[in-house]
C-alpha cells in the first residue's frame, strides 16, 4: 500500500517538479513522508520533513477555531453583532451582520480581494504596499469603506475580509494580539512546535521561500507578492507534521468541547459547485455522510491542502513552497487509495 502511494507521488513529482512536503497516515501507518525541491533555491537548501511552509487561506481553521473558544467562554456568541462589537468605522456595513456570518463567508461584507471581479493577487500592492501591512487593522483601509456585496445571509461568497474582522474580535475579546492569541491558545496547546505566524523580513531556519515560476523558466521570491505579515484570513507557516497535530487536536475535543467542535464541523453553507463549508473548513459529502473535512490556500509562491477522511481515520498533508501542485498531489493520492479500497 505504502509502495503504491509513494510511486503515485513519485509520478506526479516528475511530471510536475513538484516542490515541497507530502505527508499521509492512518491509524496504523504512515503512508507517506516525503520532500521533494528546495526551500532556498539560491543556496540549494532542500525542503525536508521539519520545513514550515506557509500555508495561506489555510489558517482560517485556527480562526475559526479562536471564535469558538471564545463563545465556550462565554466572551462572544455566533450572533454577536459585528458593527456593535468593533469600534472602528464601518459607514456602509449593515447592522446585522454576525460573527457566524463571517465565519460561513455569508456576511455580504465586500472583500479587499474579491475572486469575482480579480485574480490577480499582486495587483492588490500596486497602491497598498504590501511591507505596510503587518497588524490586522492595517486591512481595513482596503475595504472598510467600501458598500455591501449582499444581504447577510442571502448567500456564500468566499470572503478574506470577513476573516480579518473575526480576527479584530478575537483580538478585543481576548485582550491578546490575534498572532498571540493563536500561539498560546492552538499552537502551544496543539504542541505544533514549528508553527507560527513569521513576517516575511524576519523568518526562522528551516522556512520555505516561496517561488513564482515563470514561463520562460526564470523565477522570483513572493517577497513582494503577498502581506509581509500574515494574519487571520491567511499566512501562517506550518509543518506538515504540526498540521497533522492540529487535526487529530480538534477531532480529539483538545481543542473544543464536542458541541463546538461538532458545531464546526457542521455545514453551514453551500458553494455554487456544491461543496459545503463549516466553520473555517471545507466539508465533501456523499449523500448524507461525510468524505473529508479539509482545508487549503493558494498565494503567490504558495499551494496547500489538507484534509481528514472521517470513514478511514486518515490524515493528508500537502505543503508547496510553489503557487500550484498540492492539489495535484492531494488528488492523486485520493485515487490511489480508493483504488486500493482504504478511503
Amino acid at each position: 500500500m505504502k509502495n503504491n502511494v509513494m510511486e503515485r507521488i513519485e509520478h506526479i513529482q516528475n511530471e510536475i517538479q513538484f516542490s515541497g512536503t507530502v505527508f499521509v497516515r492512518d491509524k496504523e501507518s504512515i503512508y507517506a513522508d516525503v520532500s521533494y525541491g528546495y526551500s532556498n533555491r539560491a543556496e540549494q537548501l532542500h525542503n525536508e520533513a521539519g520545513t514550515r511552509y506557509g500555508i495561506a487561506s489555510g489558517c482560517k481553521l485556527f480562526t475559526a477555531i479562536a471564535i469558538c473558544q471564545l463563545v465556550g467562554e462565554g466572551k462572544i456568541t455566533f450572533d454577536t453583532k459585528v458593527t456593535e462589537f468593533l469600534s472602528f468605522d464601518f459607514p456602509h456595513f449593515d447592522e446585522h451582520i454576525t460573527v457566524h456570518h463571517l465565519l460561513t463567508h455569508t456576511s455580504g461584507v465586500p472583500d479587499y480581494f474579491d475572486e469575482e471581479i480579480m485574480d490577480d493577487f499582486e495587483e492588490l500592492w500596486i497602491e497598498n504596499p504590501m511591507y505596510h501591512l503587518r497588524r490586522l487593522e492595517d486591512f481595513l483601509p482596503l475595504f472598510q469603506n467600501e458598500h455591501m456585496k449582499y444581504i447577510p445571509g442571502e448567500r456564500f461568497h468566499y470572503n478574506n475580509a470577513g476573516f480579518i474582522l473575526l480576527g479584530l474580535i478575537v483580538e478585543k475579546a481576548s485582550g491578546l494580539s490575534f498572532k498571540e492569541y493563536i500561539q498560546q491558545r492552538v499552537f502551544e496547546k496543539t504542541e505544533m512546535t514549528d508553527s507560527g505566524y513569521f513576517a516575511l523580513d524576519s523568518l526562522p531556519g528551516k522556512t520555505a521561500i516561496g517561488y513564482i515560476d515563470n514561463e520562460d523558466g526564470t523565477w522570483k521570491t513572493n517577497a513582494y507578492s503577498i502581506p509581509v505579515q500574515g494574519g487571520s484570513d491567511g499566512g501562517a507557516f506550518v509543518t506538515c507534521k504540526d498540521m497533522a497535530k492540529l487535526w487529530d487536536a480538534l477531532l480529539n475535543f483538545q481543542l473544543l468541547n464536542k458541541e463546538l467542535t461538532e458545531r464546526l464541523l457542521t455545514s453551514h453553507a453551500k458553494e455554487e459547485n456544491g461543496d459545503y463549508y463549516g466553520y473555517g473548513v471545507w466539508i465533501e459529502k456523499n449523500d448524507n455522510s461525510v468524505v473529508k473535512y479539509h482545508v487549503m490556500g493558494y498565494d503567490p509562491g504558495v499551494s496547500f491542502h489538507s484534509a481528514y477522511y472521517p470513514e478511514r481515520d486518515t490524515c493528508l498533508v500537502v505543503c508547496s513552497n510553489g503557487s500550484s501542485g498540492a492539489f495535484k498531489v492531494m488528488d492523486g493520492i485520493e485515487k490511489e487509495l480508493e483504488l486500493i479500497g482504504s478511503l
